[in-house]
């Protein structure tokens, strides 16, 4: 009867443990679920799954490091839970310093400081954790220094070479007669507003913000466009007397003054109109090059078109 017994036990025993064998599940099981959570937009299981994952003692700290890493962005980008997101990256900047994400979570803890309204301590955390790159830093102009932003100095050397600057890309009848200590003052302000702005962005990681990406590649795309047409522009174009009579001759009217009725009332001289037939000859020359530059382009490389496939 004993050993009956036994046996049954023995049994129940095996089928107990075999049945706890069948139902242990791998972690590389667990990890895949967690990223099907967040792939589908279930960002707090995701979360809860992948601590799971961090359970397993076997995990190299490579993998642990980019696990709480992941955590930490799901936190800041999918739930804006800053706290919970800088303890994460906290995390791997203590536990992991040797990871090759410790650059991108200093950064991150900087952007969580930020948005919690801590600037402060994010400004020391970037002194901290950040050296400058010499070759990024403007050369100060020359000038006595007129303000300072943390360690940068401003002097008035860059103050005056910045609003030049600007003043180049003002039309000359909106620039001020008079360049004085009001104005240069005022520019002043205007400029450190602009740079803090920019600081405290950079801090928050918007820098990195799709948007910004995306607006900065248009703005660089469109820019290396205006630069190459100037360089056509300035290689091409003379405008000589012969071409501003030319013009005049063929399109007087242009330069008429008219009635109601569209009569004309008086022709103006060529020397009356002179800089409005040169802007149009500039205009009308560009356009020609553009054209021309253009039809090459396609040809060169290979553009089709199919117009019958707009509707």
């Amino acid at each position: 009867m004993k050993t009956k017994i036994f046996f049954s036990f023995l049994i129940i025993s095996l089928l107990y443990c075999g049945g706890e064998e069948k139902n242990e599940i791998s972690a590389d099981k667990i990890r895949n679920y967690a990223n099907e959570l967040y792939n589908k937009g279930l960002y707090a299981q995701a979360v809860e799954e992948y601590r799971r994952y961090l359970d397993n003692e076997n995990l190299p700290e490579r993998i642990q490091a980019n696990i709480n890493y992941t955590i930490g962005n799901i936190y800041f980008d999918r739930l804006n839970d800053y706290q919970n997101a800088l303890a994460y990256y906290l995390k791997v900047k203590h536990f992991y310093p040797e990871s090759e994400l410790i650059n991108n979570t200093n950064q991150k803890i900087i952007a969580c400081l930020e948005r919690m309204d801590r600037s402060s301590e994010a400004g020391q955390v970037l002194k901290e954790t950040t050296s400058l790159d010499k070759s990024q830093v403007p050369e100060n102009k020359p000038g006595e220094v007129v303000a300072v932003i943390g360690e940068r100095k401003i002097t008035l050397g860059d103050i005056e070479f910045e609003m030049n600057r600007e003043l180049e890309r003002t039309p000359p009848e909106l620039r001020p007669k008079d360049i004085g200590k009001n104005e240069k003052m005022a520019f002043l302000k205007q400029f450190l507003t602009a740079e803090l702005l920019y600081n405290k962005a950079k801090r928050m990681g918007l820098d990195r913000d799709k948007e910004v990406i995306e607006g900065a590649f248009r703005s660089k795309k469109n820019l290396m466009a205006m630069k190459l047409l100037q360089g056509e522009f300035k290689n091409k174009i003379e405008i000589d007397k012969e071409d501003l009579e030319l013009y005049y001759e063929k399109n007087k009217e242009e330069f008429a003054e008219k009635d109601e009725d569209g009569k004309i009332k008086k022709q103006k001289s060529l020397d009356e109109v002179k800089e409005e037939v040169y802007n149009a000859v500039l205009l009308k020359k560009q356009q020609e090059i553009m054209d021309d530059l253009l039809t090459n382009l396609m040809e060169a490389q290979d553009v089709k078109i199919f117009d019958d496939k707009i509707k």
